[in-house]
């Protein structure tokens, strides 16, 4: 066996001769950052050796002076000796988007109110269905002597009205001590279950009816968000959100299948998301409040159809493969204690139901949330994801596809991208004589990479300032020292030199990453584009266009058009949703007519799939292009353009 110590985090593990160095990382659980699943192509797991040998191939990725130096891709070395390695902080770029952070602000909480408000005003009851009652029994004698739960049952029907009580061994286990503890009076939470039934789920020392509590969450590819919900009130009492801990095994979802097949990948992937991001999340939150688990008894979350399957430990190869069939689209009953969430073991987990393969329970919580359902307006709904989701129409009827967008959108295969956390750059502007870029940062802090609307900025203002033309190539006669080539040819523009923040890399963007963001733009607007084709409607006939998802929250509406990711509209109409998909998930929580308004949406959407549409891949090579290949469909930018 061979010795292989990763630093700064002093981690030592022993390994056979021959074993891949990014899967000793893993085993090691150390992190880095691997959006292509160690396939060779994002260049993102560079490390460094700084003892020993390694099996390793030069690539393109690693510079003639990285490789001098001992870099080497994690995923094309094979550990022969004894080795010490270094993982620098670019190599473990994601792990700024796994802190746990507090969600907050008044534009989001505004959000959620919007949400709210348009369920009651469409007659539906905002409420919980979970119930609490305290209830104070007769103490056991020789002349009554019944059992301690028929003691229960008998005081729920004679004073509650329910002929049928149930509940499970692990709640009947704690009956008999908690009942002497409290002399009797204890509060019950329980769920109501058709006439005179109920199931009960907690039961607790004394009156404690003034405390529930439910979870509603969102299992984004890149990112998961939570938020804790008072049951009786509707307030949300806390909030937060963490990278999702799978991105470890690739940064798509295609790439997460592919590693569920290999031994052990789907056990992996399965608590990867449950206990390395939605437990820790929880944890935050219940130490932030003073709130226990126990008195979470509701649980409602979603995700794309890949997550819902990873997230339930189902095997999800066949989503990928024609005719591309899910193992479900409506979850059966499922037990927190099945799952190993961090709740009260008695909760149920309402998973929401998705469309198709590439159309999930996310979506469907959006749409719900968004309130297109309801309305007369023709809406055009976008998920800005790694899927990049579309829906349109209006309360007639509900049109979806999912264009594959990758992760670059949330700073996924991009050199110098990062989710949108401390330290991302969100907004940047050259000028245009000098070609030095003044930026935003998220948290006022140092830089360290760039988010997707970042990126949007910065492509955009590459075009404007001339830098870039409009196939996404930096132009090479330009008196300035941001833009450089490497020995393959390969151009760069330097956002941040890494001498001003004291980084250990520069930040930059690649003619490599324009591209990749280039066809993610590209798949959006083709998405949009052919969706429109197929009803035998053109951009004229959209009201409205609402854009979720994270990067939405500082999308610079102009430039995301001036690029060609957004049709050619008045800016008027289009307006950000926020995560869309957790309010869905916190309005089905609260409300009852809200879930059946949500599993009626999820039956009347419409799927089209975008690979046998005519035309699809001829509008995809065309959207390629800045903005577009057909200038004449982007107005206001050949107007600056000419300019």
């Amino acid at each position: 066996m061979l010795k292989v110590k990763f630093v700064p985090q002093n981690k030592e593990i022993e390994v056979a001769i021959g074993e891949n160095l990014i899967e000793v990382a893993r085993k090691a659980e150390i992190f880095i950052d691997a959006p292509c699943n160690g396939n060779g192509v994002c260049g993102k797991c560079k490390v460094k050796v700084l003892q020993g040998k390694l099996d390793a191939e030069k690539t393109r990725h690693i510079k003639d002076e990285e490789w001098n130096e001992g870099y080497v891709l994690a995923c094309n070395a094979k550990v022969i000796e004894d080795v010490v390695i270094e993982i620098p902080s670019n190599a473990s770029a994601a792990m700024h988007g796994m802190k746990i952070e507090d969600l907050s602000g008044e534009r989001e909480n505004k959000i959620f109110e919007n949400a709210k408000k348009q369920v009651l005003e469409n007659g539906m009851e905002f409420k919980t269905y979970v119930k609490k009652d305290c209830i104070k029994l007769d103490p056991p004698t020789i002349d009554d002597n019944i059992s301690d739960f028929e003691r229960i049952k008998r005081h729920l029907r004679n004073n509650l009205g329910y002929d049928s009580v149930f509940c499970r061994l692990p709640l009947l286990r704690k009956i008999p001590p908690l009942f002497r503890e409290a002399n009797f009076e204890v509060t019950i939470t329980h769920i109501p279950r058709g006439h005179k039934k109920t199931t009960i789920i907690n039961m607790e020392k004394g009156n404690t009816t003034n405390r529930l509590y439910g979870i509603a969450l969102d299992i984004g590819t890149t990112s998961v968000a939570a938020c804790l919900v008072d049951l009786y009130e509707g307030r949300l009492i806390a909030k937060a959100s963490s990278g999702n801990a799978q991105i470890k095994y690739g940064a798509d979802v295609i790439n997460r299948i592919i590693y569920s097949t290999k031994r052990n990948g789907l056990a992996e992937l399965n608590h990867a998301i449950i206990e390395e991001t939605i437990n820790p999340l929880l944890e935050k939150m219940y130490n932030d409040t003073g709130i226990s688990r126990d008195e979470v008894v509701s649980f409602v979350t979603a995700g794309n159809t890949t997550m819902s399957h990873l997230f339930l430990g189902v095997y999800p190869d066949y989503l990928r493969m024609e005719p591309y069939i899910p193992a479900f689209v409506k979850p059966p009953f499922i037990k927190a204690s099945e799952l190993g969430i961090n709740v009260n073991p008695e909760t149920f987990v309402y998973l929401v139901p998705s469309v198709a393969s590439y159309v999930g329970g996310d979506i469907t919580a959006g749409v719900l949330s968004s309130g297109i359902w309801a309305s007369d307006e023709m809406i055009l709904f976008i998920d800005l994801g790694t899927n990049g989701e579309i829906v349109f129409g209006n309360k007639e009827y509900l049109m979806t596809c999912a264009c594959s967008a990758g992760p670059a959108f949330e700073g996924g295969e991009i050199s110098s991208g990062m989710r949108a956390a401390g330290g991302a750059i969100e907004g940047v502007k050259i000028n245009r004589k000098t070609y030095e870029p003044e930026i935003e940062v998220i948290g006022n802090q140092d830089p360290v990479g760039i988010c997707g609307s970042g990126i949007i900025d910065l492509i955009c203002e590459l075009m404007l300032a001339g830098i870039i033309d409009r196939r996404g190539k930096l132009i090479r006669d330009l008196n300035t020292s941001r833009i450089r080539f490497d020995e393959h040819g390969i151009g760069e523009y330097v956002v941040v030199f890494k001498e001003q923040y004291k980084l250990e890399k520069d930040v930059t963007i690649t003619e490599v990453d324009i591209d990749n963001f280039i066809r993610a733009k590209g798949a959006i607007y083709s998405g949009i584009t052919t969706l429109l084709n197929s009803l035998g409607m053109d951009f004229t006939m959209i009201d409205k266009i609402y854009i979720a998802g994270g990067i939405g929250n500082s999308l610079d509406i102009g430039n995301s058009i001036k690029i060609g990711m957004l049709p050619d509209v008045d800016e008027s109409k289009i307006s950000y949703v926020g995560n869309s998909s957790l309010m869905g998930c916190y309005l089905t929580l609260m409300s009852e007519d809200a879930r059946r308004k949500l599993e009626e949406v999820s039956n009347n959407m419409t799927y089209v799939e975008l690979s046998v549409e005519p035309g699809y891949m001829d509008e995809f090579v065309s959207s390629c292009f800045l903005p577009h290949t057909d200038i004449e469909k982007f107005p206001s930018v050949e107007k600056l353009l000419r300019r």
